[in-house]
């Protein structure tokens, strides 16, 4: 990926940096500032990196903070022991609030968790206890996240199959799930945390700049396997899996495996939807997507002010259904 990076031609400097997928934290360090030096800035806006709890040290983060780093996502997923247990995760509370000091005591105040409702064993006093551990800690930012039940995963083609491994007859139903995301937004809000986003909750002035470019069509640069960019106009996806990424890295080949042009009307109520705030339809949207939106407002899933649109609570619940309408309709 450093190769990548350094050959980019940059038309525009960047404002922001996200380092995610896998355990980037784990990245040696020498590695790591040898990657963001190819990025051009050092100050930048908002520079995030993915951690795993319980890996991170005094060397890591204040290395990561001379480098730039100053936003910290932590995979915490969990509060509670059992559910953890299951999910093969190593950590506990202890261990997190842990991480949140020494981060904060380096100056890094910017902190995100994510939790994730659907585990296996979870329940509604078990959630309570991970939102308990929230108002304790109090980090700035929060994603909650719903467990995705899809054959790609061991878990999800065990629930689907209605097997007893990786906890899959302890997954609760989807009626709970939706419960437990409920009393999220509920507990969140009550502490401050606002939902500007589907799965995104943030005290104000703390929300994340670099995801908030992805949901208002900004332009980025993505590197990396499976990475995608988006240049305004068009979008480039890299090969998926790592060993492609490299090997077509040692033939001296792009790592872009497909262009298309984007549809920016399209991609303006499937992305701008998911945020609190909504999108505000020119008049040609109004007419062109006139069949969906009537529908939903009726069905109570969308809700206008006469200019904005924006998912309804019971929308939000439903979010799959209600954006995939505006693909090619």
């Amino acid at each position: 990926m450093d190769h990548e990076i350094r050959g980019h031609r940059w038309e525009w400097a960047p404002e922001t940096v996200y380092l995610g997928g896998g355990t980037p934290s784990q990245i040696p360090l020498e590695a790591l500032g040898r990657l963001l030096a190819g990025i051009p800035g050092r100050a930048w806006a908002e520079a995030t990196i993915e951690a795993a709890p319980g890996s991170l040290t005094t060397e890591r983060v204040s290395a990561w903070r001379d480098m730039g780093i100053n936003r910290v996502s932590l995979g915490v997923q969990s509060f509670v022991k059992q559910e953890l247990a299951k999910t093969g995760r190593k950590h506990d509370a202890a261990t997190v609030a842990s991480d949140v000091a020494l981060l904060r005591g380096h100056g890094i105040t910017n902190i995100n968790i994510d939790l994730i409702a659907g585990l296996a064993c979870q329940t509604k006093e078990s959630w309570r206890a991970s939102l308990d551990w929230i108002e304790q800690i109090a980090p700035p930012h929060v994603s909650v996240y719903l467990l995705e039940i899809d054959e790609d995963s061991r878990l999800g083609l065990e629930v689907i199959q209605g097997g007893p491994r990786y906890g899959a007859r302890d997954v609760p139903a989807g009626d709970l799930v939706a419960d437990l995301y409920e009393l999220a937004v509920d507990r969140l809000a009550s502490l401050g945390l606002a939902r500007y986003e589907i799965s995104n909750f943030a005290s104000p002035g703390w929300e994340s700049k670099h995801n908030l470019k992805y949901w208002k069509l900004e332009p980025y640069a993505g590197f990396g396997a499976d990475a995608h960019s988006f240049d305004g106009t068009m979008r480039q996806a890299n090969a998926e899996s790592a060993v492609d990424y490299v090997e077509r890295w040692r033939r001296h080949d792009s790592p872009v495996v497909e262009t298309t042009t984007a549809n920016l009307s399209e991609e303006r109520f499937f992305i701008g939807l998911r945020l609190a705030e909504g999108v505000e339809p020119l008049k040609e949207e109004w007419q062109h997507w006139s069949g969906p939106i009537e529908r939903f407002l009726e069905a109570g899933l969308l809700e206008t002010n006469g200019r904005r649109l924006r998912l309804s609570k019971e929308g939000i619940l439903l979010s799959n259904e209600v954006l995939q309408e505006f693909i090619h309709a």
